[in-house]
C-alpha cells in the first residue's frame, strides 16, 4: 500500500475512534439522562439499550485498532506473514460480537410498545447483513493463509535457487 493511503486510513480511523469516544463518554451518558421523563416503556429498555450501544461502539473500536496494526503491517511489508492472522482473528471476532449485539438489541426491543415492529426487523436484518462481513472477512482471512503460504514457498524456492546458483 501506498504512503497516502497508509496516511488517509490512519486520519479516517484516528478521527473515527475520536468520534466514538465522545460517543461512549459524553453523549450516552446524555441520553440516559435525557430519557428520565420518558413513558414507562422507554425506561424499561433505556439501560440495556445504551448498554448494547456502548458495547457496540467498543466492537467498533476493537476493529479501528486491528486495522491500524494491519496497515501498519502493510506499510512495512509484513502482513504476509503469521503475525497478521492474530489480528485478522480479533477482527472476525469484534464483528460477530457485533451481530450478537444487534441481535440481543432485537430482543430487548421487540416486547412492549417502545419501538415499532418493522424496526425490530430492520434491526435483524442488519444482524444478518454484519454476519456477512464477519464471512467475507473470513474469506479474506482465508485468501491470506494462502497467500502467507505462497510467500514462504517463494523464499524457499529463492533460497534453493540461491545455493544452486
Amino acid at each position: 500500500m501506498g504512503r497516502w493511503t497508509i496516511l488517509a486510513l490512519r486520519v479516517v480511523l484516528a478521527a473515527a475512534l475520536a468520534g466514538s469516544l465522545v460517543v461512549q463518554v459524553v453523549l450516552v451518558p446524555l441520553a440516559y439522562r435525557d430519557l428520565d421523563g420518558a413513558d414507562a416503556d422507554v425506561l424499561e429498555v433505556r439501560t440495556p439499550v445504551l448498554t448494547i450501544l456502548v458495547l457496540g461502539i467498543l466492537a467498533a473500536q476493537v476493529v479501528m485498532v486491528c486495522v491500524w496494526r494491519l496497515a501498519t503491517m502493510a506499510r512495512r511489508g509484513t502482513v504476509f506473514s503469521s503475525a497478521a492472522f492474530r489480528w485478522v482473528d480479533v477482527v472476525i471476532g469484534a464483528i460477530a460480537a457485533a451481530c450478537l449485539l444487534l441481535l440481543a438489541l432485537g430482543v430487548v426491543l421487540a416486547p412492549g410498545e417502545a419501538v415499532a415492529p418493522g424496526l425490530v426487523l430492520l434491526i435483524g436484518g442488519a444482524a444478518l447483513v454484519v454476519a456477512g462481513i464477519a464471512l467475507v472477512v473470513l474469506v479474506m482471512r482465508a485468501l491470506l493463509a494462502q497467500a502467507v503460504d505462497r510467500d514462504a514457498e517463494a523464499s524457499q524456492l529463492r533460497a534453493e535457487l540461491d545455493e544452486v546458483i
